[in-house]
C-alpha cells in the first residue's frame, strides 16, 4: 500500500487517512496542526496505534501534553483535549498539572465513595454478621461450635439474622427466646441460649464496629430469664435419679420391645426398639458413672476386657484429664456384649459410613423421642414419637442417659462410699489447693475399684430381685 503524504503544517489528518496507516510507518511523526503531533507505534503482533501529544512551552522549556491515542480515542476528542490544554497554557496553568490534579480529585472521590459504602455496610451489620464474627473470634467450644451453630441456626437466626444490630431491641431477643422457652416448652434450652446471647453481646460491646452500633446499650442485658422460660419452669440443677423399680422396669421394656420386634411378621412396619448399642450405653453409664459423651467416643483400643480397665483420654473428658475406669463385673459384661456387636470396628459406638464415633447426642435423642409426653413439640421427620420408654407412668418425669450417672453416684453414696471417692469415680474437678493437687499424686486405684465393685454388685442384686 502506498503511504499517504504526511499532512503539512496547518493540515489535519482524516480518519480514513489515519486508518490506512500500516506497520511500515513505525516511528514516523504526524503533524496535525495546532501543536498536535502523533507518532506511529506498532505492537509486537502488528497492531498500529498513534499517540498524539500537544507541544507547548513552559518556563522556557518544551513540554508535552498527552491528548490520547488513535484509534482507541476518537480524533475529535484528541483535538478537544489539545484545545483545552492550549487554553490552560494561555491561562498560565500547566495542563499536565491540571490533569494530575484531576486524577487526584477523581481518586479522592472514589475513596470517599468506598469509605461511605464501608460506613454504611458497617452501620447495617446484622445479627447474623455478629454471630459469625463471634463464632470466628469470640468463642471456641470443644465441638467446634457445632451446637451453637445448630441451636442459633434453628431458633434465633431465622427470626433475627437479617436485623441490623443498631435496630435490634431487647423485645426482639425476648420474643425469639420465648419461641423456644414457652412455645416449645424448652425452659432449660431457652435459659442456656439467653446466657449465650448475653455472652455474645458482652463480647461485642468491647469491640468495634459492634460497640458503636449498640447505641442504646446491650439489649441482651434487658432480657430476664423469667421472661423467656415457661411460667411453671423451675430452674436449678437436675436431680432425677432412677429407683430400683424403675431400673427393673427399664430392663423389662428393653427386653419386651426387642422381643416384639424380633417376632414381628413385617419388621419394616414394626416399631423398632431402642438400638441395642444405646441400651448397652445406658447400663454402662449406670455401672461406671461416666458421662454419655465420654462413652460414645470410646475406642476399643482403650478398653481392656482382660484386665477390666477402660482408659478415657483427656480430649474425650469434660475435665480434660486422663481417666481410668476399673470395670466391675456388671460393667464388664455389658462392654463384652457391646464388643460382640461392634468389636470388628475401631469404635465402640461406630457411626455409619464414616470412620468415627456416633454423635454424642444420639443416645439422648433416641431416648427423648420415646418420652414425648414430656416434650411440647411436633413429631420430627424420621424420628420416633412415642412414650415407650416412659417409666413409672411418668410419675417421676423424664429420664436421660445423664441421669444414669447421677443414679450410680447416688447408689455409691448409699453404699457408704466417701464423697471424695465418688467424685473421683465421676472424674469431677476436685476442690482444694492447686499446690496440694500438684504435689499429691496417689491415684486411689484401690479405693475406686472397690467403689465401682460395690456399685456393680448392688446393680446385679437389683436386677436379680423382684419388685418390692
Amino acid at each position: 500500500m502506498t503511504k499517504y503524504p504526511k499532512a503539512g503544517k496547518g493540515n489535519k489528518w482524516t480518519i480514513r487517512e489515519l486508518a490506512a496507516i500500516t506497520a511500515d510507518w513505525k516511528g514516523d511523526t504526524l503533524n496535525d496542526s495546532g501543536g498536535l503531533v502523533g507518532e506511529v507505534r506498532v505492537t509486537a503482533d502488528g497492531v498500529v496505534s498513534i499517540p498524539f501529544r500537544y507541544g507547548f512551552k513552559w518556563e522556557g522549556k518544551k513540554a508535552w501534553y498527552y491528548a490520547g491515542a488513535f484509534p482507541t480515542t476518537d480524533m475529535a476528542v484528541i483535538r478537544k483535549n489539545r484545545d483545552k490544554a492550549r487554553e490552560l497554557v494561555a491561562e498560565g496553568v500547566n495542563p499536565n498539572d491540571e490533569k494530575k490534579a484531576a486524577r487526584i480529585e477523581a481518586q479522592a472521590a472514589v475513596e470517599a465513595t468506598i469509605a461511605e459504602a464501608k460506613r454504611q455496610e458497617s452501620e447495617n451489620k446484622t445479627f447474623a454478621d455478629l454471630f459469625d464474627a463471634w463464632l470466628s473470634d469470640g468463642v471456641s467450644r470443644d465441638d467446634g461450635n457445632a451446637e451453637l451453630k445448630r441451636t442459633f441456626g434453628r431458633d434465633i437466626l431465622p427470626f433475627l439474622g437479617a436485623t441490623p444490630i443498631r435496630q435490634l431491641t431487647d423485645t426482639d431477643l425476648r420474643e425469639a427466646l420465648r419461641r423456644v422457652g414457652r412455645e416449645r416448652g424448652r425452659g432449660r434450652t431457652a435459659e442456656r441460649m439467653l446466657s449465650e446471647v448475653r455472652q455474645m453481646f458482652r463480647w461485642a460491646d468491647k469491640r468495634q464496629p459492634w460497640r458503636s452500633l449498640l447505641i442504646e446499650g446491650n439489649p441482651a442485658e434487658l432480657v430476664e430469664r423469667k421472661q423467656v422460660v415457661p411460667t411453671d419452669y423451675t430452674p436449678g440443677i437436675r436431680d432425677r435419679t432412677l429407683s430400683p423399680d424403675e431400673l427393673r422396669e427399664l430392663r423389662d421394656i428393653f427386653a419386651k420391645t426387642q422381643a416384639d420386634y424380633d417376632a414381628a411378621g413385617d419388621r419394616r412396619t414394626a416399631d423398632r426398639p431402642l438400638q441395642k448399642t444405646a441400651q448397652l450405653a445406658v447400663w454402662i453409664c449406670l455401672g461406671t458413672c461416666c458421662r454419655i459423651g465420654e462413652l460414645l467416643m470410646a475406642q476399643w483400643k482403650d478398653v481392656d476386657l482382660e484386665t477390666g480397665r477402660w482408659f478415657v483420654p483427656a480430649p474425650n473428658t469434660k475435665t480434660k484429664t486422663d481417666w481410668l475406669v476399673y470395670l466391675s463385673p456388671f460393667a464388664l459384661q455389658h462392654f463384652e456384649a457391646l464388643q460382640a456387636l461392634t468389636g470388628d470396628t475401631s469404635w465402640c459406638f461406630p457411626a455409619r459410613g464414616v470412620d468415627s464415633h456416633v454423635c454424642v447426642k444420639s443416645a439422648s435423642k433416641q431416648i427423648g423421642d420415646r418420652q414425648m409426653q414430656f416434650k411440647a413439640r411436633k413429631p420430627l421427620k424420621n424420628r420416633r414419637h412415642d412414650n415407650s420408654l416412659v417409666l413409672a407412668n411418668g410419675a417421676n418425669g423424664e429420664w436421660t442417659p445423664h441421669d444414669m450417672r447421677r443414679t450410680g453416684a447416688t447408689m455409691m453414696q448409699a453404699l457408704g462410699v466417701s464423697l471424695d471417692i465418688i467424685d473421683r469415680c465421676q472424674n469431677h474437678v476436685l476442690a482444694g489447693s492447686k499446690v496440694r493437687r500438684h504435689y499429691l499424686h496417689h491415684d486411689y486405684a484401690d479405693e475406686k475399684t472397690e467403689a465401682w465393685a460395690k456399685l456393680g454388685a448392688q446393680l446385679q442384686a437389683i436386677f436379680s430381685s423382684s419388685p418390692a
